[in-house]
């Protein structure tokens, strides 16, 4: 990246062309670092398996196998996101592979956010009800089996069982944290008397590796690189000591929700900078989700602020001088797709980011001053790339993976320019792979863009489900009061 800038900077001070040297080295990540990390993470996951416990969960979902791709039958998935509800339905076909959906999109009420627990519940038991009446209109249905994507950290003994651990998303409800959600989600819809029975409670990460091992089996992760951060993959059983006393057949495949935001929140590897370290400060749980906080997509636009402001303030460096920035003074006033803008800006005197700044924050930049935001904006991006390789690396690196491909969803993954290059990059360097002979030669663990995981994946993991119970295996797996 540096090569390309270069030429561009005969023009910029000594003060500002000193600051892009340091910001060099604070946010760049060599080989050597991205191994270190890397040897880290897969000792944490082998820990977080473990009875000791650590700081990422490794919780054990009950999804015990990838699909086929001949699964059949009519399912209901429910997607519970922060901003909107979604309800699906989707038909398994009989053709390999091949599914049919319709869905729709509800808006979840902010005042439901911080409203009873009741008022949410009905609230989605409602959405589902009219999905139904408007799709079934007059028909004689049998109960539908529904997967219920439920993405907040959450504790499973069995598939259809899920203990809030803490509310994420801007959600703050009072009693529900500590409790199984799904007692409560069932009684909303018996209340109503709707056709529908939870079948799995899952997690988008777990839904993003089902629904893509159902059309591509060389897939084996699931990523979620967005607004937050996460990965699953299958384990067997025998690896899982804090499994151990259920006797599990050792080589019985879990699919394993990683939560691994939380990697490293003892800070004893990551290379966090001190502006890191002012996020985690000043956000509402210091010192957890220590992964996260350095490559999701809701602290990227923070940190590319507080470096500003920062230079801003310091009077050996002249930013924006005389210029009022009340505006970027701001918390989280900028995002991940801010940044976006920034590096896409196609022109060499870089007028689109000039426009941004003076559109956005009412600053005046200089050309100078826009070189520094480029690069600035390239180094936090890139090092977000290369650190969440780190994260697929080490799952590689412990399942013995030479060869596969990585399913990844979410916003920063699709829509940040260079993620995907800059992940593959990391990659490459980490796992020690020969240069490519040519272009179209494929890398030989790919990330590639997902399948619908709170869609597809929730109805394949309830198909898979019932594929168990009625071959009677699913002892320990359901809930015994569901286990007929």
């Amino acid at each position: 990246m540096l090569t390309t800038m270069l030429g561009s900077m005969a023009d910029v001070p000594k003060d500002l062309m000193q600051e892009i040297k340091r910001l060099e080295q604070l946010f760049t990540v060599d080989t050597a670092k991205l191994k270190a990390i890397t040897d880290h993470f897969v000792k944490e996951l082998e820990k977080g398996l473990s009875v000791e416990g650590g700081s990422i969960p490794m919780n054990p979902t009950w999804c015990m196998a990838f699909p086929t791709g001949y699964e059949t039958g009519t399912f209901l998935a429910l997607d519970m996101g922060g901003t909107n509800l979604r309800v699906c339905e989707i038909v398994l076909t009989d053709e390999k592979s091949e599914f049919d959906i319709i869905q729709s999109k509800y808006r979840m009420p902010e005042e439901l956010k911080s409203g009873t627990s009741e008022e949410l519940w009905e609230y989605i038991a409602d959405c589902l009800q009219q999905f139904i009446e408007s799709h079934h209109a007059g028909e004689k249905l049998d109960s539908l089996p529904l997967g219920f994507t439920f993405s907040y950290p959450a504790t499973q003994d069995y598939i259809d069982h899920g203990v809030l651990q803490r509310w994420t998303k801007g959600f703050d409800i009072d009693g529900v944290e500590g409790k199984n959600v799904v007692p409560m989600f069932e009684a909303a819809i018996a209340k109503r008397g709707a056709p529908i029975k939870l079948t799995a409670l899952i997690n988008d990460t777990t839904g993003t590796l089902i629904a893509s091992a159902y059309t591509d089996t060389k897939m084996k992760i699931g990523c979620i690189f967005g607004t937050g951060c996460n990965a699953a993959y299958m384990e067997n059983c025998g690896s899982i000591p804090k499994l151990a006393h259920m006797n599990l057949p050792p080589d019985m495949p879990m699919a394993i929700n990683c939560e691994w935001g939380a990697f490293d929140n003892e800070h004893k590897v990551l290379p966090r900078t001190p502006y890191d370290i002012i996020i985690d400060k000043d956000s509402p749980r210091p010192g957890q989700q220590a992964f996260e906080k350095m490559i999701a997509g809701l602290y990227l636009g923070e940190l590319f602020r507080l470096v500003l402001v920062d230079l801003h303030d310091n009077k050996e460096v002249h930013i924006f001088e005389g210029q009022n920035i009340d505006k970027l003074r701001k918390a989280y006033t900028l995002d991940s797709s801010f940044l976006s803008l920034v590096e896409e800006d196609p022109f060499e005197n870089l007028s689109e980011t000039g426009d941004l700044f003076q559109n956005k924050l009412g600053i005046t930049t200089t050309h100078p001053e826009l070189e520094l935001i480029r690069r600035l904006a390239e180094l936090i991006g890139t090092r977000a790339a290369r650190l969440s390789s780190c994260g697929v690396a080490a799952i590689s690196k412990k399942k013995g993976y030479e060869t596969c491909h990585v399913g990844a969803d979410g916003s920063v993954f699709n829509k940040y320019p260079h993620f995907k290059q800059r992940g593959a990059q990391a990659l490459r360097e980490i796992l020690d792979w020969a240069p490519k002979k040519n272009s179209k030669e494929e890398d030989p663990i790919e990330i590639l863009a997902a399948e619908d995981g709170s869609g597809v994946g929730a109805a394949l993991i309830a198909a898979l489900t019932l594929k168990r119970v009625k071959e009677g295996n699913m002892a320990g797996i359901l809930h015994p009061e569901n286990f007929k």
